[in-house]
């Protein structure tokens, strides 16, 4: 986990991207899929160019952007803190784009690629690796279940991330499971997921904060 915590993987990812894109420009046709809907079927198209250059250009975006981060944060005092698993949980991110992108251009040159299922399978392993280290995260204004109940107390962050971090493994290992059921179950099964994943600890930070104010009384 060691490399997953470097600043430098970022820009690591986004070259190796860049040279990709290089190589497998010339063998993609002038519109390449780029978006893909519920039934697992292409329905956006994109130029080669724009096929080529949007996920590494994104890439090295938001490595750019994660410099920026902890100094323009009210709570930047924090980031020192956690800063091993701010650069784990945003580098997982960088590694996803990059595969994304790696599948993009394999499907653009004909290869099976399964998007449904490539994106099923990166979701589910990112959410099992955040869940895993979002427990050591401080109250701040950009990474985390960020809700106005968890930034007004520590304790009640604390409290709705070690939860979210368990909700987010159980989120994880149920899309990756959703690899070995028929196809026409993997996005409602994704879908569902994800809004309970998003949702569930947002509930929960506002029912324990009541409960602390009631308490304080």
């Amino acid at each position: 986990m060691m490399v997953m915590r470097s600043r430098w993987l970022g820009y690591v990812v986004a070259a190796v991207a860049a040279a990709v894109s290089v190589w497998a420009y010339p063998r993609l046709p002038p519109r390449v899929a780029t978006h893909w809907g519920l039934s697992g079927q292409p329905d956006g198209y994109s130029s080669r160019l724009v096929a080529a250059l949007m996920l590494p250009l994104m890439i090295l975006g938001m490595r750019a952007l994660l410099s920026v981060l902890p100094r323009i944060d009210p709570k930047g005092e924090n980031y020192q803190k956690f800063a091993g698993t701010y650069w784990l949980i945003f580098n997982g991110v960088i590694v996803f784009m990059g595969v994304m992108h790696l599948a993009i251009l394999g499907f653009g040159m004909g290869a099976p690629v399964r998007m449904d299922r490539v994106v099923a399978a990166g979701v589910g392993v990112l959410f099992i690796v955040i869940g895993n280290y979002i427990t050591r995260v401080e109250p701040n204004w950009f990474v985390g279940f960020r809700t106005p109940w968890t930034l007004s107390s520590e304790r009640v962050w604390h409290r709705t991330h070690r939860v979210g971090g368990w909700i987010l493994v159980a989120g994880g290992v149920l899309i990756v499971l959703t690899l070995f059921v028929p196809a026409g179950a993997v996005m409602p099964v994704f879908i569902t997921t994800i809004a309970l994943v998003a949702v569930v600890p947002v509930v929960l930070s506002y029912l324990w904060w009541r409960r602390e104010r009631r308490a304080a009384r």
